[in-house]
């Protein structure tokens, strides 16, 4: 159990996205974050409760959907409503993030925030904490810089970005530590290739991005109105409006990678030290659903069946079965009132079978 950390850190929880990649159990009325994936509590219950015993209700914040902010809600009900901000469309984390800012520098402008997505999954949870406790008091120590949690690769992974490692840096909340050490980051390098992610892999300079971040709310704050001033003007007043479609309706759709970050002279890296999964597509099953004597994952709650079938990926809801036949590397999805079957080699693509869904079957997202 660790002490209780001061009330000037505020975590914001980002729960806004579609998960497109994770369609067809992933849709627009029910979207990953409220899934259980791999276990039984949704990602979003779970993603509450691994801060549970380390930070109060009261110091966590959900940026989400309007369509989303009762479930969310509903999911973590110690949250205080008031705290669950929802945005009337998604446009990407930038807009995200510079919401909850502007709540929370109304709050308190001497905090330390903490940003977590909603829908990964990390482990352990006392080396999760510990990793916290530390960027946090580094962000304290380095007012302002902008802090991001880097993965230590395990493959060449092509679903998200990379971080290129520079100088250790010295810092008093790191000292005495053997792995936990700030860095300066050299560069991000958007999704690379599969020949790219092999030479990153290799070269032990790079990190996985994990989009989890730590920053004093004064250090944040003056990033936005820096590199994103149009975005900062929108909603710095946003606590005390009650209507924000018009304002996002104007904002553009931006990451806070791309138009904060990688802009951005002072950002660290800690490299962490953790297990960890993005649960970006159906391959990400494979990191949290153990497989059968045939390298056959299922998940869903419903049973399988498989003849000569091998490397599958199923999910299935409880009460149906799926059975396979002479296949193997597949990925078969029934959820709901669609299917999926994919080749686990094209499971990134899912998001494009989801964009020609949007202009042909919308109904069914």
């Amino acid at each position: 159990m660790h002490d209780s950390p001061s009330p000037d850190i505020q975590v914001v929880i980002l729960a806004g996205g579609r998960g497109t990649r994770f369609w067809p159990a992933s849709r627009r009325s029910k979207p990953k974050q409220f899934l259980p994936v791999g276990r039984e509590q949704s990602l979003l219950a779970a993603t509450c409760e691994r801060l549970s015993g380390w930070i109060a209700p009261e110091q966590i914040w959900i940026v989400t959907g309007e369509t989303h902010a009762q479930a969310s809600g509903e999911v973590c009900p110690s949250i205080p409503k008031n705290q669950i901000l929802a945005e009337p469309c998604g446009k990407n984390t930038l807009p995200a993030i510079a919401l909850a800012n502007a709540h929370i520098t109304r709050k308190n402008p001497d905090a330390v925030q903490i940003v977590l997505p909603a829908d990964h999954i990390v482990a352990p949870n006392d080396a999760f904490q510990d990793l916290l406790d530390t960027a946090v008091r580094t962000a304290q120590e380095r007012p302002d810089a902008l802090i991001t949690l880097g993965i230590r690769p395990t493959h060449p992974a092509t679903g998200f970005g990379w971080i290129e490692v520079g100088e250790e840096q010295v810092c008093t909340a790191t000292q005495g530590a053997t792995k936990t050490k700030a860095h300066a980051v050299q560069r991000f390098v958007e999704k690379p290739d599969a020949e790219r992610a092999l030479q990153y892999l290799e070269s032990g300079q790079f990190l996985w991005n994990s989009g989890m971040f730590v920053w004093s709310s004064r250090a944040i704050s003056a990033a936005i109105s820096q590199y994103a001033p149009t975005t900062h003007q929108a909603l710095k007043n946003a606590p005390e409006l009650t209507d924000l479609t018009p304002i996002y309706e104007a904002l553009e759709s931006a990451s806070i990678d791309t138009a904060i970050l990688e802009k951005a002279e002072q950002v660290l890296v800690f490299p962490a030290e953790l297990s960890w999964s993005d649960v970006g597509s159906w391959e990400s099953l494979t990191e949290v659903v153990p497989a059968d004597s045939h390298g056959n994952h299922a998940d869903g709650g419903g049973d399988l069946t498989a003849l000569d079938a091998h490397n599958c990926i199923v999910h299935t809801p409880p009460e149906t079965l799926i059975s396979l036949l002479g296949v193997e590397n597949l990925v078969v999805v029934r959820a709901g009132n669609a299917v999926l079957v994919a080749h686990r080699d094209r499971g990134q693509d899912v998001r494009m079978l989801v964009d020609l869904l949007e202009t042909k079957r919308p109904e069914f997202l």
